[in-house]
């Protein structure tokens, strides 16, 4: 998958009550819940965010509780790609479950700025940052989990295994 538009910078240890705070936890349509995306960090923020923006986490993106709420937020958001530093462990598995493809590039988060345009090719972990001009290597996702990504997320894949 490639993905193309603008990065959305947010800092370290974003939790998942700032990327989807628990009074929206009342509902699991992932238009809502994108609607209401990082209002935990800040109200109106996903009002920026166009179709295919790239949101940009540093060090332990997604700690805190395990909700699934926080991945399909981010999707119902429109944005099909998080990059970071690094990310909580469970809200990884969560991403991927839900289908959201998450890439972690480590001290190369500091190459990318808000608003800078980014590309990033899933297939092969590349982000390229067309502003400044950076490649950025990311590890490729896996071809097992590039086969839930493609299905929808886990829920899908089953679906898929077992029809």
């Amino acid at each position: 998958m490639k993905v193309n538009g603008t990065a959305h910078k947010v800092g370290d240890h974003i939790d998942t009550d700032a990327i989807i705070p628990a009074r929206f936890l009342v509902t699991t349509d992932s238009k809502v819940l994108g609607d209401n995306c990082m209002e935990g960090l800040e109200a109106g923020w996903v009002k920026r965010v166009k179709e295919n923006d790239v949101m940009v986490g540093g060090v332990n993106f997604g700690c805190g509780s395990s909700r699934e709420h926080a991945p399909i937020s981010i999707l119902g958001a429109g944005i099909p790609v998080v990059l970071a530093h690094s990310f909580a462990r469970i809200f990884y598995r969560n991403g991927f479950n839900m289908g959201l493809v998450l890439l972690e590039i480590g001290d190369d988060i500091n190459k990318i700025s808000d608003t800078d345009n980014i590309e990033v090719d899933t297939a092969n972990g590349q982000v390229k940052n067309i502003t400044t001009g950076e490649t950025i290597q990311a590890a490729a996702v896996p071809p097992f989990m590039q086969e839930i990504l493609d299905a929808g997320g886990l829920v899908e894949y089953g679906k898929k295994k077992l029809a």
